[in-house]
């Protein structure tokens, strides 16, 4: 616990006993979070002693030790101002190497001329607490220079001498500088202005050429560095916009780094598990025109490992849409506990993808809807196939993960609704029909913009099932005896009274709300289930004028 004579010894003590008492400081509160027995005079006096002396002439190991003392005093949200102070910023920045160069020094120096690099990792750190907490410093960072010197440090991303420390907790502050809600106003300036966009795809592929010529995959921390440039890279390109010709350059360049990043193997699983991840997220961001560059001619890419009957298709080579569907096939097999963190960016790509790619629908139709054999005779929903699971999740109680679902099925069905009750079953599939103003369309219709070649030739085994598959439910049924059977019309015509009367006291209680199909093809909610009855009663009148004017 520090007190107020605390601060008098930080800024008197000799150089040797100050380093003595910041570590005992830093032992005593490594895992404080918020200081409540400090007092706010005291904490503010304590940091201005800090600060004061950093502005001395100290070696780098007391340097690092006010820097860490005074990272722990930035986890807490109030009680900051001295710490978030205009001077106090310049001096972290200055301490973390952040000086923005004029366009002639930039030309005079190929690489930052490095101080001890444990010193600026430190400053950095300090100044990540800072953004993260303070809207004051989020702002201030963005029209000091802080910005400018953090894309500029990326020239020298290729210099040897730099540490992997540096580089990350750049693009770790360059990640918030571009998140948080105060500084929206950076990601045009980085992309556009800076040319951020290009520095950034650069290091990205300086890190896969490193890892190819050490004929090695992916260490670690070549991961977290590579993790952290993708979410810049995702906040840059969050808003969407039409894209001139340079910018068509950039996404067709960044698609292909990203096909990299998907096909590059990692030394570690759970790394490349993350790498996969933050890949998917971007490629939302890209407009699905670029899409194209996720596939190469089999004779311009060595197939690295795999047979290439297995990754061909349309003369394309798709190893990289297998690593989209075992990445999906991965994520489907997960607990139910985030679904929808762990399902809606990988079904939204793939989804996007075959909508607007026939080579890469064709290829993801034949993994994951197969012509139907024998499994007809479980319900869709049941089983471990690629079907069985995805139409499991067409009753999801998570509403994202359900209609990305629904769609990407859809999609693989040409936008087909009979086909896609072929796989799915009507009864799985009711919501996306309702959604989509399907329930009264011609079921043979095809909505979508789609080659009319057949990819659904049946298979002799579900021939021979077909004429027994009930629709509602998609699967197989021996045939069953017509409850209904020697019944006269009166007992039917009572039990479907019955059944009325039961349908309008669940819907007075509110348990269920009949509808009927509009005009749209859309449910219309009814005030009383007798409604349900006026089409059919319009419908034997007709029927019953007919057969009198015959």
């Amino acid at each position: 616990m520090m007190k107020e004579g605390d601060a008098r010894l930080l800024q008197e003590t000799n150089e040797e006993d100050l380093c003595i008492f910041l570590e005992k400081i830093i032992s005593e509160n490594a895992q404080v979070f918020t200081f409540l027995d400090l007092t706010t005079e005291v904490k503010k006096k304590c940091i201005e002693a800090i600060l004061e002396r950093l502005r001395g002439n100290l070696a780098s190991r007391c340097i690092i030790l006010c820097l860490q003392t005074l990272r722990i005093f930035s986890r807490e949200k109030e009680r900051m101002e001295t710490l978030t102070s205009d001077e106090s910023i310049r001096l972290m920045m200055t301490l973390a190497g952040l000086k923005k160069f004029t366009e002639e020094e930039e030309m005079c120096t190929s690489t930052i001329q490095y101080r001890d690099q444990d010193v600026i990792v430190e400053a950095q750190k300090c100044l990540c607490n800072l953004i993260f907490n303070s809207t004051a410093v989020q702002r201030n960072c963005c029209q000091c220079g802080c910005v400018e010197a953090l894309v500029q440090r990326l020239k020298t991303y290729g210099d040897p001498e730099l540490r992997f420390d540096v580089k990350f907790f750049d693009m770790r502050m360059l990640f918030l500088l571009t998140a948080l809600p105060n500084c929206i106003e950076t990601r045009p300036k980085i992309r556009y202005e800076l040319h951020g966009f290009t520095y950034l795809m650069e290091v990205l592929d300086l890190t896969l050429r490193a890892a190819e010529e050490r004929k090695a995959g992916l260490g670690d921390q070549d991961v977290e560095l590579c993790s952290e440039i993708l979410k810049i890279l995702f906040n840059l390109t969050i808003e969407k916009k039409s894209a001139d010709e340079e910018e068509e350059a950039h996404f067709m360049r960044l698609v292909s780094i990203l096909r990299d990043l998907l096909m590059c193997k990692t030394l570690s699983k759970d790394k490349q598990e993350e790498l996969h991840s933050h890949t998917i997220n971007l490629l939302i961001n890209i407009p699905v025109d670029f899409y194209e560059e996720l596939l190469t001619p089999l004779n311009e890419c060595e197939v690295r490992g795999i047979e290439n009957k297995e990754v061909e298709y349309d003369g394309k080579n798709m190893e990289a849409i297998i690593v989209l569907i075992h990445f999906l096939d991965r994520r489907l097999d997960r607990p139910a506990k985030n679904m929808k963190e762990n399902l809606t960016p990988i079904l939204h790509c793939l989804c996007e993808a075959c909508r607007h790619i026939r080579p890469i629908r064709k290829f993801c139709r034949s993994k994951v809807l197969p012509p139907l054999r024998e499994d007809v005779r479980r319900l869709p929903e049941e089983g471990t196939s690629f079907r069985n699971r995805l139409c499991k999740l067409l009753t999801s109680p998570v509403t994202e993960v359900k209609d990305l679902a629904a769609h990407f099925l859809f999609v693989l069905c040409k936008e087909n609704v009979t086909r896609m009750v072929k796989y799915t079953g009507y009864g799985n599939c009711a919501g996306l029909l309702s959604q989509f103003g399907l329930l009264k369309t011609d079921p043979a219709k095809i909505m979508g913009d789609y080659s009319s070649d057949s990819e659904d030739s049946e298979t002799e085994e579900y021939t021979q099932l077909k004429d027994k598959v009930n629709p509602v439910t998609g699967c197989y049924e021996e045939p069953r005896a017509d409850p209904m059977a020697g019944m006269s019309d009166e007992q039917k015509e009572y039990e479907a009274m019955r059944l009325l009367d039961a349908m309008d006291k669940l819907q007075l209680q509110g348990i269920i709300q009949p509808s009927r199909i509009g005009p749209d093809g859309r449910p219309v909610p009814i005030s009383h289930v007798l409604e349900l009855t006026e089409n059919q009663g319009a419908a034997a009148n007709n029927e019953s004028q007919k057969n009198d004017a015959d």
